[in-house]
């Protein structure tokens, strides 16, 4: 398939295309537009320069077409106008495009001199280079039509490799199930000198409803094969063992992961002149517009410093040391080191063990799937690999090898399957995991229970299931089966529901469909979901209600009971589970009031619950709260730099809340304000501003009705407290 394309739309502009028939309330330009805005925006999209299109416009009010007044005395090709010449199309040209397009005045111009014209527009483009050719005609029908020169014409479309497509205005397709009556005796003939071009030379014919109405239906991309490998794929190590397997391969993508489109990050330009506001290069990938510009991006380094202005020094990043998370650790690691580290690799693909396919699990396979396949034209590789696909299909086995895309790239382990087909063959490979990529977890099995002495119990037991649960859960998920639950034409549950071809990744299509319809129509609000991207977003109600009676019955046989909600607030000590042995571990826990009456800095926080916990009035929470501020106060004061603001974000979190769960947070607000108030006037050794932009980060200001219904702060003086 060619990676070249260049296409003619030839739009029908007569006066007639302004009207509305069969109970439209849009245009018939419009409704045709549709179709043709669609197609063209998808191209816009794929951004692809050897996308070529044309648009050129017939019963148009002006003349402006290059074989018209040529010498010779060309006639036939008044009202015909090039909208476009053939060429990428960009946002700027459909922006264009799209004032031009609009009903005329007239009714004259013939529809088959602007196929001629598109003709000599492809043949004087694409030359006798590999394209795709495609003419693209729309229109009503509604105006005289000259066919002296159909057979001439047909012959050079198909000696021109073009395919000609026409779709019109309510014509009638008999496949289609659709049938226009009371047409006029003009539409009438043109149809069928249409038609018959069309048969002439293989295109394809077609009522614009039908076009429409696939629209909503997402297109497949088709994508041109993208090779990952091409090389030796080995058996042994042919330099040392001369018997080593040795075959020449080319490796391609199998499956792909379809991204959706990014985002570019643009903002309106505010200059008075209409220009950006910024001076500089445009970001890469984003299109100079009139009223847009790109986001640059501006990124600076800090480090600790107690002598510059807010702790903090501005460094270059070449300054800066390479280094990794372990963690919540940065490690650094030199340049020397990580040179030692680090693998240096050599394109390869060699075979370093096999697997019989019954002891391999299904669910190893990692990421995308690729297809390995002969060297082109070359027979003995052909058969060599053939040999070997067929050696791992008849022991059932699979081969495990090590590939190297290219050298200096991190190696890699795939499984290879083989694959046989009458006419085709080749090695389906999947990714599979390292020994830090498979988590284990071990469960008590389900059939028996293993007691301390290590005897084995599989009759009855508290923790084995019984055959009814057995029963009831196989009836659970049988009933799930969607296998065959589609019906067919007699209605009867024989088709599978739900299958893979008819399923379409919902938020890639519909962001596709939004970008394309509002590059089209910019001030129109966006669509409607297509039904089809929601047609699998619920079950069906009678499966629903089917699977209902099961899960019932499977919960009342399980004995379920529904555990009921964690009552929040104040904690009493009446709450508290007691110990099975009925002693009192608080009062043998407890401390004498003398030990425990002041909360140790270095160990604030457990403390600080403890003697909240066991407060037996509320002048023991304040007490408790109060101590607690003066720690954290303190702890700022003496902090050097920033070396402490984590600890004591840690500890105002912990205040906050114990004070909402035991409903006190007027000591809570109290102590914000307090703290609030000392930290911004610089009472605590200087300039600590920083630290209150990370209590705003972490949102640990004032408690409000919303957090605690016994706050008297409402939710706006909340969000201002953290504004100023």
């Amino acid at each position: 398939m060619a990676d070249k394309e260049a296409t003619v739309y030839i739009l029908d502009l007569g006066s007639s295309m302004a009207d509305c028939h069969n109970g439209r309330i849009e245009s018939d330009l419009d409704w045709s537009m549709r179709y043709v805005w669609d197609k063209i925006s998808t191209t816009v999209a794929a951004s692809r320069k050897t996308w070529n299109v044309a648009v050129v416009g017939v019963k148009t009010d002006e003349t402006d077409n290059p074989l018209e007044g040529q010498e010779g005395g060309c006639e036939g090709y008044e009202n015909i106008s090039v909208l476009q010449e053939l060429g990428p199309m960009t946002m700027r040209s459909l922006e264009a495009l799209r004032h031009r397009v609009k009903p005329s005045n007239t009714q004259a111009g013939d529809c088959i001199s602007a196929i001629v014209l598109a003709i000599e527009m492809i043949e004087k483009f694409t030359k006798k280079l590999k394209y795709n050719r495609k003419i693209i005609l729309v229109t009503d029908g509604e105006a005289p039509i000259d066919s002296s020169d159909i057979e001439d014409i047909s012959e050079q479309i198909r000696r021109c490799g073009i395919q000609l497509t026409v779709l019109g205005v309510d014509f009638d397709d008999a496949e289609f199930g659709f049938k226009e009556e009371d047409k006029s005796s003009i539409k009438g003939k043109n149809e069928k000198i249409l038609r018959d071009l069309v048969e002439k030379c293989d295109g394809l014919y077609g009522t614009m409803a039908e076009a429409i109405s696939e629209l909503e239906t997402p297109r497949v991309k088709s994508v041109k094969p993208y090779k990952t490998y091409e090389g030796l794929l080995t058996l042994g190590d042919p330099n040392i063992h001369q018997d080593a397997m040795s075959i020449n391969v080319e490796r391609y993508f199998k499956t792909h992961k379809a991204t959706v489109p990014p985002a570019s990050r643009v903002v309106i330009k505010t200059g008075s002149d209409g220009g950006p506001s910024g001076t500089g290069d445009e970001m890469q990938g984003v299109e100079p517009t009139p009223s847009f510009s790109a986001v640059k991006d501006a990124r600076t380094y800090k480090i600790s410093d107690p002598e510059a202005p807010g702790g903090k020094q501005d460094v270059d990043r070449d300054e800066l040391a390479k280094g990794y998370e372990y963690g919540r650790t940065a490690v650094h690691i030199s340049e020397s080191d990580y040179n030692i580290t680090k693998i240096e690799t050599t394109k390869s693909f060699s075979i370093v063990g096999f697997i019989y396919q019954e002891k391999y699990e299904p669910f190893l396979n990692m990421g995308e799937t690729c297809m390995t396949i002969a060297q082109k034209f070359n027979d003995a590789a052909a058969l060599r690999l053939s040999s070997l696909i067929h050696s791992l299909h008849e022991l059932e086995s699979y081969a495990v090898a090590r590939i190297v895309t290219k050298d200096g790239k991190e190696p890699a382990l795939v499984l290879l399957a083989p694959h046989i087909e009458p006419d085709f063959e080749c090695l389906y490979d999947v990714p599979l995991p390292f020994a830090e990529d498979v988590r284990s977890y071990p469960f008590p099995p389900l059939g028996k229970v293993i007691t301390v002495q290590g005897n084995t119990i599989t009759g009855n037991h508290r923790n084995l299931p019984s055959q009814e649960l057995q029963d009831a859960m196989d009836d659970y998920v049988d009933a799930m089966d969607i296998s065959s639950w589609e019906k067919d034409d007699e209605g009867n549950h024989t088709m599978e529901y739900a299958p893979v071809e008819d399923l379409f990744s919902p938020p890639l299509h519909r962001i596709n469909q939004v970008v394309r319809h509002r590059a089209t129509y910019p001030s129109q609000p966006v669509p409607p979901t297509p039904a089809i991207l929601l047609k699998y977003a619920n079950p069906p109600e009678d499966l629903v209600a089917k699977v209902k009676s099961d899960l019932e019955d499977l919960i009342d046989k399980a004995s379920v009971k529904r555990v009921p909600l964690k009552a929040k607030g104040r904690k009493d000590k009446g709450d508290r589970p007691k110990p099975i042995s009925g002693l009192d571990i608080d009062a043998l826990l407890k401390q004498p009031e003398n030990k425990r009456a002041k909360i140790s800095p270095d160990k604030a926080i457990s403390e600080f619950k403890q003697k909240v916990e066991f407060a037996d009035d509320p002048a023991d929470i304040e007490d408790a709260v109060k101590q607690m501020g003066v720690i954290v106060r303190d702890m700022v004061t003496k902090s050097f730099g920033d070396q402490d603001y984590d600890r004591a974000i840690e500890h105002i979190g912990v205040m906050r809340d114990t004070t909402i769960d035991y409903e006190y947070p007027d000591l809570f607000n109290s102590f914000m304000r307090d703290f609030k108030t000392r930290l911004l006037s610089g009472e605590m050794d200087g300039n600590r501003r920083e630290l209150w932009w990370k209590i705003k980060y972490a949102k640990l200001g004032l408690i409000d009705s919303n957090a605690s219904e016994h706050s008297k702060v409402t939710m706006e003086e909340a969000a201002e407290f953290l504004k100023k």
